[in-house]
């Protein structure tokens, strides 16, 4: 069934949107997949705050222009489906790399983070990094270090003399 024009021109705008938002964007041959293991692909990423689109290459290549996935159109070829990340790119990053690994009818082809092309080699590295929360948890604990650290040390000094005294105390009162 054809599209009819106004249609196509409205899914180019959805989809330019959509790029404008993406801090992520994945290229994904997901050829096979039934109905229902897309629906679960879909599920998992709208879990992660992703989302998954499928359109035709010609009306992704329209919407390209002027965003970030316009450094992708050339591994545009062939079925594509694109992933695209809002908010963390790491967790869409695991979902659609977790159910890949389930079913071998997704291959991730390219990818592109915050303006920054990448090769499916480089998707599957994003993937096995920790979670937003665990990387914002390292590095508060790195920062805090230096002043637990000093904390101690100055609060050492006062807990060293009490034991001294109540050493000394015990003292004359045994003797």
């Amino acid at each position: 069934m054809a599209i009819t024009r106004e249609k196509k021109v409205q899914i180019v705008e959805d989809l330019k949107d959509k790029f404008a938002r993406a801090s992520m964007v994945i290229l994904a041959d997901c050829t096979g997949l039934t109905v229902g293991e897309t629906n679960e692909l879909r599920f998992k990423l709208r879990d992660a705050q992703g989302e998954l689109k499928v359109a035709k290459n010609t009306l992704v290549r329209i919407a390209a222009a002027g965003t970030q996935v316009e450094e992708l159109l050339d591994d545009l070829r062939g079925p594509n489906a694109m992933v695209l990340a809002y908010d963390d790119p790491v967790a869409v990053a695991k979902a659609l790399m977790e159910f890949a690994k389930d079913n071998d009818n997704v291959r991730v082809k390219v990818g592109i983070l915050e303006g920054s092309k990448m090769d499916a080699d480089g998707v599957i590295a994003l993937s096995k990094l920790p979670s937003k929360e665990v990387l914002i948890a390292q590095l508060l604990s790195v920062m805090v270090a230096p002043a637990t650290g000093l904390v101690q040390a100055l609060s050492g000094i006062p807990r060293k003399l009490l034991y001294a005294l109540n050493a000394i105390k015990d003292q004359k009162e045994q003797g």
